[in-house]
């Protein structure tokens, strides 16, 4: 088994927004991975919340982990529903969590045993399947990117009817999720991204979801993030590749199973 992970601040100056991690019980046969891209936060005041996006990607991540490797008889939507609810006991007091923009993220995580991978995927954040023959098939929640073709994505939308939906403070929105199986002899192996990593397939279309799959087997993730580096630093203002930020944060995660 190869498992290679990496992530970097978009702005080395801020704390990274992003979580990415990947348990291996012992004595097991199978695994598990979280990667959480944290929704950057408006400026201070304005979410409800006293604590910071990177304590709550963290909470939320390691929360997640502990339960989709050590509670198997839990599916992932529920595994993800107990840790939204954990983590919004631990700052409910003093925080107001019906905040729209109370800190939240996307969510990917995969799981997987001798007979079968399961797979989650909530907002943004893109999940990569690599199957025995060499395919590749993208598990993406194109909630975001429907409303941006129409140029209507606003804050109202977040967690709304009719909007798309990220880990926040309501555990309900783990039925929103993107969710599936595959037989573990059909998966030779998996990526996660962030939609700061996927930039270079999303954004700069430097290829596609094959061709970003291969160059983490052969470079690895720290390869990837690379390019997508190289990329904003050639159009430092957004003039040939529009996105909202010049830079973002950035995790990828591989691995061989």
């Amino acid at each position: 088994m190869r498992i290679e992970l990496s992530t970097q601040p978009g702005d080395p100056g801020r704390p990274n927004e992003d979580f990415v991690s990947v348990a291996l019980p012992a004595g097991g046969q199978g695994g598990a991975l979280v990667l959480l891209d944290g929704v950057t936060p408006p400026p201070a005041g304005e979410s409800g919340c006293a604590h910071g996006v990177p304590w709550f990607t963290a909470r939320l991540g390691g929360a997640l982990l502990e339960l989709a490797a050590s509670r198997r008889e839990m599916t992932l939507a529920d595994c993800l529903s107990a840790a939204i609810s954990r983590t919004a006991e631990a700052h409910r007091d003093g925080c107001d969590l019906t905040h729209r923009l109370t800190p939240q993220a996307t969510v990917v995580v995969a799981r997987w045993d001798a007979e079968v991978v399961e797979h989650l995927v909530l907002s943004d954040s893109a999940l990569l399947i690599e199957g025995v023959d060499g395919t590749v098939s993208a598990v993406l929640d194109d909630r975001i990117a429907r409303l941006a073709a129409t140029g209507r994505v606003t804050d109202a939308q977040r967690n709304a009817e009719g909007g798309f939906f990220t880990a926040a403070a309501d555990p309900a929105v783990s039925a929103r999720a993107v969710t599936g199986t595959t037989a573990r002899g059909d998966v030779r192996a998996l990526a996660a991204l962030t939609d700061g990593a996927a930039r270079w397939v999303e954004v700069f279309r430097q290829g596609r979801w094959t061709d970003c799959f291969a160059l983490l087997a052969k470079e690895g993730p720290q390869a990837l993030i690379d390019r997508v580096r190289e990329a904003e630093l050639a159009d430092p203002h957004g003039h040939a590749f529009r996105r909202g930020k010049p830079h973002d944060d950035a995790a990828a995660l591989y691995a061989e199973l």
